[in-house]
């Protein structure tokens, strides 16, 4: 009885069960003692370690559509052909026999180089017998005023009036006899200078006239020179449909010669003369300068004619549109190729058509729209174009 009661005392002294007691509650301190420092420890180099990278944005790749199809107005397909839109046929100012030609068709020049070169012998001939009576006239001057000085230098009674004047007049004369031979010398210079036939600005030979040894007359085409870059495309359109044209109407054209090549062209000259075959010349610029467009090829242009000036609607699939619109108003997300984002553009909507819509304002003929998944694009989103 006695061993019991020392055994389940608390604050036993030498018994054994509260040397196992102590001893349980020492071993359970060290073991939460060493967790605690694996705590710590895994703690301090889960603070030390790197952050994680940022998460690398997914480029969403989309179906999209080139806006093209009309939904308004007459559709009229017109041939033309293409040709720089700055061109110049350039020839002497002065008459003479051509000694040499030094472009051929298709050389690029520069402004101001040498296109080609007259004979110069009677120009430079001209020269000199214009310096020599300049020369002439110099000295008459000269001795005229020397006349004039001694004259007034004599008193009065010595020498009549009339002989005074005289020397007064041969001197205004031999002063004016100066400066007309220095102008008839300025200008044979002048046409010694203009046997040299000058590229009046940076281009392509397009056509070439004449050849060496010929006898040209005074602006006689020589060569004609086309500006780099810009292009357009040179149609007639028949009396019965130029009254719905105007300036800015846009159009699509293809080249027959450059299978799947579509550029879109804005009609810059409407001709107010009626040329051949009762048809009015009109002209249409290409907006974008693709080398392989060049000066005489065949050009297919598509113009849509509206019954009013501006009108103009285009069909695209009703997927196209992001969510939110209203009845008459909406909007695409087009593609923008220069940094491959697309762009939320408000257009206004007409009427439905099957599964398409019809756009009347906000879009334009070239224009590429997504028309898969557009609820999940937004503002300038990094994406590309399924295929490519």
């Amino acid at each position: 009885m006695n061993l019991s009661k020392q055994a389940t005392h608390p604050r036993g002294g030498g018994g054994p069960a509260n040397r196992f007691g102590s001893a349980f509650y020492r071993a359970g301190t060290l073991q939460r003692l060493r967790l605690w420092v694996v705590a710590a420890l895994l703690a301090g180099v889960s603070g030390c370690s790197d952050p994680p990278p940022p998460p690398v944005e997914t480029v969403r790749s989309i179906r999209t559509i080139t806006v093209s199809e009309p939904a308004s107005g007459r559709v009229r397909r017109f041939s033309g052909t293409v040709e720089a839109a700055d061109t110049a046929a350039v020839g002497f100012e002065v008459p003479g026999t051509v000694q040499e030609v030094n472009v051929e068709v298709g050389e690029r020049t520069v402004k101001g180089a040498v296109l080609a070169r007259l004979d110069q012998r009677t120009f430079k001939l001209n020269v000199e017998a214009a310096e020599a009576d300049v020369g002439r006239a110099r000295v008459e001057l000269q001795e005229a005023r020397n006349d004039v000085d001694r004259f007034r230098r004599i008193s009065p009674g010595a020498v009549s009036q009339r002989e005074r004047d005289q020397a007064e007049a041969r001197y205004d004369s031999a002063r004016k006899n100066l400066s007309l031979n220095t102008t008839r010398l300025n200008l044979a210079k002048q046409d010694l200078d203009r046997t040299l036939l000058r590229a009046p600005f940076d281009g392509i030979i397009a056509r070439r006239f004449v050849d060496p040894f010929r006898q040209v007359a005074l602006g006689e085409k020589i060569v004609e020179l086309q500006m780099e870059g810009a292009m357009e495309v040179s149609l007639s359109v028949p009396e019965s449909e130029i009254s719905y044209l105007y300036l800015g109407l846009p159009g699509r054209i293809r080249f027959p010669a450059i299978p799947g090549l579509d550029q879109r062209g804005i009609v810059t000259e409407i001709s107010q003369v009626v040329g051949t075959a009762n048809a009015f010349p009109v002209k249409l610029t290409i907006e974008s300068d693709d080398p392989r467009i060049r000066s005489g090829i065949t050009a297919e242009v598509t113009l849509q004619l509206g019954n009013e000036i501006g009108e103009t609607a285009f069909l695209i699939p009703i997927e196209a549109l992001s969510p939110g619109g209203t009845e008459s108003e909406s909007a695409v997300f087009v593609f923008d190729a220069t940094d491959s984002t697309v762009k939320k553009t408000t257009i206004q909507i007409g009427t439905v058509r099957a599964s398409n819509v019809t756009v009347t304002k906000g879009l334009k003929a070239g224009d590429i729209i997504a028309v898969a998944g557009v609820s999940f694009l937004r503002d300038g989103q990094k994406v590309r174009l399924q295929g490519r």
